[in-house]
């Protein structure tokens, strides 16, 4: 019982780091309040979410290897660390400039803390509970994601200032800081030769490292871009105002929650091809309305449709990898968290795709096209199983 209880005690304050880590997905939601505040094209305003899915592809790997010297627990204070300094720029002055730098750190924080966070968990619960733990705090993430536009909106009807949900966000990083900077957490420094960056990138001479490389990237970009570019589709098709289209963001991130929720149980009861074949229809479906729908109902329903199919596509492959060279654990690691770069390319061509159509429909084309990939990835999928 004494042991059930310490677990929980050090469980809980790496749950508060989960909802933190979710703090990286306002990068959708703030880049469209600072694009209407700073008259920005879309070219520019998207130059934000890249500055923060830039750093996973640089530093994924190097973290990983002072990780294996410092720890897991004091990376990830030290990822709370730095989130809290990106979360206070913007309070302190507010320019594009200035939110750039604040995207570049909670792009560097986010990188600290997906690379150490879920291995911090091995070492508070194991074996069969394991996934089930880290399904749980996937969920919490998810929590974040979801309330991030919804405050930001509240903030900006109500007080004229979306800025507002910084210091919000600001006191859940400091909270969740301290309380996990004064949690002991045992772990062991593993004695055996790291990765290296080269090490993770000769695995993408593998055909099949390869195609589970680029379904990350897909997935992450797909991510980014539907989060970005919601809101600015429900103001583009039905003229309303970003305050009212923001809702689109919650949306997004509302079903992706209840995807993370209920993924556990559906991939327990059903083989991951076929779950993985119906969350590409899903999104293939979201990807047909995007494109045709007129009406609010029909734009929010295919917005529901790709948080839905997208939300645990992440897992799937990542299992996959793990699964596909279970002696390359770590390499694999590596370079599936290098994957997340798919947050800076898509949003990049998005931008410049929607400024050259002056029309959303040019997001929508980017997106798709990570769409058709991971249409493939399930063919792949369901041949192999048929093999």
């Amino acid at each position: 019982m004494a042991s059930k209880q310490s677990n929980l005690s050090r469980l809980v304050p790496v749950m508060f780091a989960f909802f933190t880590m979710g703090f990286v997905d306002m990068v959708g939601t703030a880049t469209n309040y600072v694009k209407a505040d700073f008259a920005l094209s879309d070219t520019m305003a998207n130059f934000l979410p890249s500055m923060v899915f830039l750093w996973f592809f640089f530093l994924s790997v190097p973290i990983g290897l002072m990780m294996n010297r410092v720890g897991k627990r004091k990376t990830v204070v030290l990822s709370l660390l730095v989130t809290a300094l990106a979360l206070a720029l913007p309070l302190c002055a507010y320019s594009y400039p200035v939110m750039l730098a604040s995207f570049c750190l909670l792009g560097i924080g986010n990188t600290l803390m997906q690379v150490s966070l879920n291995p911090l968990i091995t070492c508070v619960v194991s074996g069969e509970k394991l996934a089930s733990t880290l399904t749980f705090g996937q969920f919490i993430k998810a929590i974040a994601s979801f309330i991030a536009p919804i405050i930001a909106s509240w903030a900006s009807v109500h007080f004229n200032n979306w800025l507002l949900l910084y210091p919000v966000f600001l006191a859940f990083v400091v909270v969740a800081a301290v309380y996990l900077g004064a949690t002991k957490i045992p772990e062991e420094l593993p004695k055996d030769r790291s990765s290296s960056f080269a090490d993770c990138l000769k695995l993408l001479g593998d055909g099949t490292v390869l195609l589970f490389f680029l379904g990350i990237i897909s997935h992450v970009g797909i991510d980014v871009g539907v989060n970005t570019c919601a809101p600015k589709i429900i103001m583009e098709r039905l003229a309303l105002p970003l305050e009212q289209a923001g809702i689109a963001t919650s949306i997004y991130f509302l079903f992706r929650t209840l995807g993370c929720l209920s993924g556990s149980f559906i991939l327990s009861k059903f083989p991951l091809r076929k779950f993985f074949a119906v969350s590409a229809v899903c999104m293939v479906l979201a990807m047909i309305g995007l494109f045709v729908c007129q009406s609010k109902a029909g734009l929010y329903v295919a917005i529901a449709l790709v948080g839905f199919g997208n939300s645990n596509i992440f897992s799937m492959i990542f299992s996959r990898a793990l699964l596909y060279l279970p002696e390359k654990n770590n390499e694999m690691s590596g370079l599936m968290i290098m994957g997340l770069i798919g947050g800076t390319i898509f949003p990049l061509l998005m931008g410049i795709l929607s400024d050259a159509m002056n029309s959303q429909a040019g997001s929508v084309i980017v997106i798709s096209l990570g769409v058709a990939y991971l249409v493939y990835l399930a063919v792949r999928f369901m041949k192999q199983a048929a093999v």
